[in-house]
C-alpha cells in the first residue's frame, strides 16, 4: 500500500505550522481529481493523505493554503497557495512531501 504524509514548518516561528489546510489532487487525462484534504494537526502534519487500502502511482499535486494560514494570524504573504508537484513510478512505498514556509518563501523536498 502506498501512503503520502506530509510536514509543515513555519521558518519565522520557528515551530510547526498548525491548522494549514491541504489538498491532495491525481492527474487525470488533462485535469486534476480531487484524492484527499485535510489540516495539519498539533505538530504540523498530516500522516496518511491516500485513502486506507488504496495504492496509488502516477504525477500528484499537493496544495497548501498558505494565504489563508496566514490571513488567519492577521499576516500576508507574497505566495497565497504552494502547489507541489510530484510523480509516484510505482505504488507501495511511503512518500513524504515536507514544506517549510515563510511569508515570503518557501522549500520543499522529498522526505523520509
Amino acid at each position: 500500500m502506498s501512503s503520502i504524509s506530509t510536514h509543515v514548518l513555519d521558518l519565522v516561528r520557528g515551530g510547526p505550522a498548525r491548522g494549514l489546510a491541504i489538498t491532495l489532487e491525481s492527474r487525470v487525462g488533462g485535469g486534476w481529481v480531487p484524492v484527499a484534504s485535510g489540516q495539519t494537526n498539533d505538530d504540523g502534519r498530516i500522516g496518511d493523505l491516500v485513502p486506507r487500502g488504496s495504492s496509488v502511482s502516477g504525477v500528484f499535486r499537493i496544495t497548501f493554503e498558505t494565504g489563508a494560514w496566514y490571513a488567519a494570524k492577521g499576516e500576508r504573504c507574497f505566495y497565497p497557495r504552494v502547489p507541489i508537484i510530484f510523480e509516484i513510478p510505482a505504488p507501495g512505498e511511503h512518500y513524504h512531501v515536507p514544506l517549510l514556509i515563510g511569508p515570503y518563501g518557501y522549500s520543499t523536498y522529498r522526505g523520509s
